[in-house]
């Protein structure tokens, strides 16, 4: 158990703020881009700074990077939200910067939500990165390299900031139980288990984390001039039971095998009780529904070629939707696929056209299969002998289509389940087909 000395201060802002680092050397996680000799670290401290895009997931620190490099780096910082901000304040914005540097003072523009501008308005940006009047410093939790502009993008610096670690949290969160700017002037006793909880909760955001704590103690009673925060009180923060779940450790993936297992039993009761086990634990939806994508063509396939565009739906509901919302569309999608006829004949084929394929590597295309776009190329034989399927009326020829060591290779093998059934008769029909025009 442990005891926490709190602040001399009072303020109004939300806690995330009010304890937000200043110096690199106060700033938890991403190691792999500020730790010593690392190279942002290195442009920073040689203020030698590019225009950067920040992309990782909410609460990992992107405000907070930016705005202790601004510090460090003796800028002007202008926070600039994608959400509420257009054209016109883009210019008005871009004006003070072009005077600030004329009397030599650098500017730091901090867009959050960059992937939230239109084209135009990230194109704004572009003769003021080139002219150096700002160093951009966006931030996104999207692929940068599908929402921002090629052009502002080739100028930037791509950044990834990984989630927190649960270490990490523990490690903030006991950080700014000893900071004299969380608290007002209050003790505070809180387990290490429940700091634990709290962060395995949190599922790599800081900002949860904070916001959990600091209800929490304002939920919690003061006797003696003491607040004490108790398993209950934590739970009721989170407006849920806190499961036992890892999200990085055997837990995460005992859970999601468990799930994998109940489906492809049909165990449609297990499957979704797996799921909610996930979820109630904390758990990415989207991690979920990935899976499950995985799921439709490796355990089902063309038995039931539907799973996987439902799948896919459910996957975007989870994108839109978000949580809680999306539980009920991933139950959906649980359940179907539990239901469904199986087949992992697909699996199955692609695991063996894989091993022939990395074994014969230097096997080279029959030329009749390959296309002629040149004289030379004809001379020399390429697409001699190809025989275009729609001249025949049956639609389909005897031509060998595999290189001549695996011409009698056979990799899908459709079962009988489900729609699968069809497309055996219809492979079987086919082969048939072909060998009759052999015999012609």
């Amino acid at each position: 158990m442990s005891i926490y000395q709190n602040s001399l201060f009072a303020e109004k802002a939300p806690l995330a703020d009010r304890v937000r680092p200043h110096h690199l050397d106060e700033y938890i996680g991403q190691s792999h881009i500020i730790g010593e000799g690392k190279v942002l670290r290195k442009l920073i401290e040689s203020d030698k700074l590019p225009s950067m895009i920040f992309w990782g997931p909410p609460g990992v620190g992107k405000t907070t990077l930016a705005m202790i490099i601004a510090s460090m780096t003796k800028s002007n910082f202008i926070n600039f939200s994608a959400v509420t901000s257009g054209i016109k304040e883009i210019k008005d914005v871009m004006n003070k910067a072009e005077d600030s540097k004329m009397l030599g003072v650098k500017t730091v523009l901090f867009v959050d939500e960059i992937h939230r501008f239109n084209k135009a308005q990230q194109d704004a940006f572009l003769p003021h990165v080139e002219k150096g009047n700002i160093v951009l410093i966006g931030a996104t939790t999207e692929n940068p390299s599908f929402e921002v502009n090629s052009a502002l993008l080739s100028r930037c610096r791509v950044f990834v900031l990984n989630s927190l670690t649960a270490y990490d949290i523990v490690k903030l969160l006991r950080n700014v139980l000893n900071d004299e700017s969380a608290f007002d002037d209050q003790k505070i006793i809180i387990d290490e288990d429940l700091l634990e909880i709290i962060a395995n909760f949190a599922n790599g955001d800081a900002r949860t984390a904070l916001n959990i704590l600091e209800m929490a103690v304002m939920s919690s009673q003061e006797v003696n001039d003491i607040i004490t925060i108790n398993k209950e009180t934590i739970e009721g923060c989170m407006q849920q039971k806190t499961l036992l779940y890892d999200k990085n450790g055997e837990e995460h993936y005992n859970l999601i095998s468990a799930l994998h297992k109940s489906m492809r039993n049909s165990d449609s009761d297990a499957a979704i009780y797996w799921l909610a086990r996930m979820l109630e634990g904390g758990e990415n939806p989207l991690y979920i529904a990935r899976r499950l994508i995985r799921f439709a063509s490796e355990d089902i396939g063309l038995a039931d070629p539907r799973a996987l565009e439902i799948t896919i739906a459910v996957y975007n509901a989870c994108h839109y939707n978000g949580m809680p919302e999306c539980d009920v569309n991933l139950a959906q999608a649980v359940v179907y696929l539990s239901v469904a006829p199986k087949s992992n004949a697909l699996y199955k084929a692609y695991g063996k056209a894989r091993i022939d394929a990395r074994n014969s590597l230097a096997e080279g295309v029959p030329l009749h299969l390959r296309n002629a776009p040149t004289k030379l190329m004809k001379d020399i034989g390429y697409g001699n002998n190809y025989q275009y399927a729609h001249d025949f009326e049956s639609k389909i020829v005897n031509m060998q289509c595999l290189p001549d060591n695996l011409k009698a290779a056979k990799y899908y093998l459709p079962t009988d389940q489900g729609v699968e059934k069809k497309i055996k008769d219809r492979v079987e029909y086919l082969n048939n087909l072909r060998n009759d025009n052999k015999s012609d």
